[in-house]
């Protein structure tokens, strides 16, 4: 999806905000490296789609790319895709928090998950790139996404 494309949708779009974190974090998905040591064809285009929904989900999920961010994501990944990758990624990741930020990942962030198990939408399954001009809130509520507290003023 072309950045200009995605900056040019209505303000309160899921495109406009992806557009928006895009460029404030400079990240670029089509650099995102190409994954390897998938031989199956079908199972190496689900992971290049774990990898492009990535930085949809922070934006989904209003999580910011820190470190307490991340772990969170991780955390969310591990309930929705079922790879083992996650978990240990959420688990390594939070071995690094500070021990204010592994209060909050104890109180908040894995009772958040807890209630993502109980989600009927595969967020793997959506296809982002019709939902881009949609206004971020109504995709919010159409998905039931819960966003999990106390994670973006919690610093990195």
């Amino acid at each position: 999806m072309p950045i200009e494309w995605l900056r040019a949708m209505p303000s309160d779009s899921l495109g406009a905000a992806y557009a928006g974190f895009l460029q404030a974090h400079s990240f670029d998905p089509d650099e995102r490296s190409v994954v390897q040591f998938v031989d199956d064809p079908d199972l190496a285009y689900v992971m290049t789609r774990y990898r492009q929904v990535h930085d949809l989900w922070h934006v989904l999920y209003a999580l910011p790319p820190s470190l307490l961010g991340e772990v969170a994501l991780k955390w969310l990944e591990a309930v929705q895709t079922g790879l083992p990758m996650c978990g240990l990624a959420a688990v390594g990741g939070g071995l690094r928090l500070k021990l204010k930020q592994r209060t909050i990942v104890r109180q908040h962030i894995l009772p958040w998950v807890a209630r993502q198990l109980t989600s009927r939408v595969d967020l793997m399954s959506v296809y982002y790139e019709r939902e881009m001009e949609k206004p971020l809130s109504l995709l919010r509520q159409e998905l039931g996404v819960e966003l999990v507290p106390n994670v973006s003023q919690a610093g990195s």
